[in-house]
Order: C-alpha cells, then structure tokens, then sequence
C-alpha cells in the first residue's frame, strides 16, 4: 500500500509522546502506527471498522 500523502496526528489526549498515529484522509482505508517508530510497521483499517472501534472504546 502506498503511504504517500497521509497526514498523521496523535489524540489531543496524548500528552507523553508515547502513542499512536492515525491517518484518515487516504480514500477508503484508516492507518495507524507507533508514534515512537514511524517507519515501523501500519496497520490498516476499514474506515466503518475504526469508527466502531473509537465508538467502542470512548465510554472506557
């Protein structure tokens, strides 16, 4: 998959530097890597996959 042209951010939650990435604006997939290694590895989501996901977890 080619990464070219995402834009990465981190929560406005994290504070400490030691989370994760998310990228959003490629057509339909979600990116998420380690903020700590960002030439690791990405895992890839379905975008309805990672809104269930973020709604999921947000009442934890």
């Amino acid at each position: 998959m080619e990464l070219t042209g995402a834009s990465w951010h981190t929560s406005t939650r994290s504070g400490n530097g030691e989370c994760v990435e998310v990228a959003e604006n490629l057509p339909g997939v979600v990116l998420v890597r380690d903020s700590k290694d960002p030439s690791g590895p990405v895992l890839t989501f379905d975008p309805r996959a990672w809104r269930a996901f973020i709604e999921r977890t947000k009442g934890h």
